[in-house]
């Protein structure tokens, strides 16, 4: 299987880097509502969170990781350096914000910004403690036409992340542990907090 997936993604990089991608960011929402404990898989906000994913962030990605190679070639610090600086203050505020919003829209949501509001620099602080050392590792160790299904990787533990965060956190990396120690607990604790 993996062998078949590097051939075809040798051939068609584009669809096969952002399919993996979307697919991985849309399991994250699914691990998300299975360590949630829900009684029932919420498969229109895991569609949501796919399309999201399918439509932006893994096409996104790809084009992204290509211009900064184009830009700032090679695997020397300091070329490496200036792709992190770049991505982390670039490209990783866009996509938290298009994920927030994106996902409020599809939801239907009155304020799609409300979520965006109140988490993305709570978000954004955490990835700060997580994507530099992803992309690291991307830029040192893959293949040009493999850092969209790396980050894709990546990607699937931050997705999960994120739909705790826009679901029943406030974006950071305390919440969510917080959340994923004593799910039950915390989900009776909102469900009691909406009711009043």
């Amino acid at each position: 299987m993996r062998k078949i997936f590097f051939k075809r993604a040798k051939y068609f990089p584009w669809i096969a880097n952002a399919s993996l991608y979307g697919c991985l960011f849309a399991g994250g929402d699914f691990v998300h509502q299975c360590m949630a404990h829900r009684d029932e898989i919420d498969w229109k906000h895991t569609r949501n969170v796919a399309i999201v994913a399918f439509s932006f962030h893994g096409n996104f990605n790809y084009f992204w990781l290509r211009a900064l190679e184009r830009r700032f070639p090679g695997k020397s610090a300091s070329m490496i350096f200036r792709k992190l600086l770049l991505d982390q203050s670039f490209a990783s505020p866009l996509a938290t914000s298009v994920f927030y919003t994106g996902v409020s829209f599809l939801e239907g949501k009155d304020d799609v910004f409300e979520d965006w509001r109140k988490k993305f620099f709570n978000t954004y602080k955490t990835g700060l403690m997580y994507w530099p050392f992803m992309q690291f590792l991307n830029f040192v160790l893959m293949p040009l036409y493999l850092r969209t299904a790396f980050m894709g990787c990546s990607a699937f533990a931050w997705a999960t992340f994120l739909c705790l965060s826009q679901q029943s956190g406030d974006g950071t990396a305390a919440m969510a542990l917080v959340v994923l120690m004593s799910p039950k607990k915390k989900l009776q604790a909102q469900e009691a907090s909406e009711e009043k």
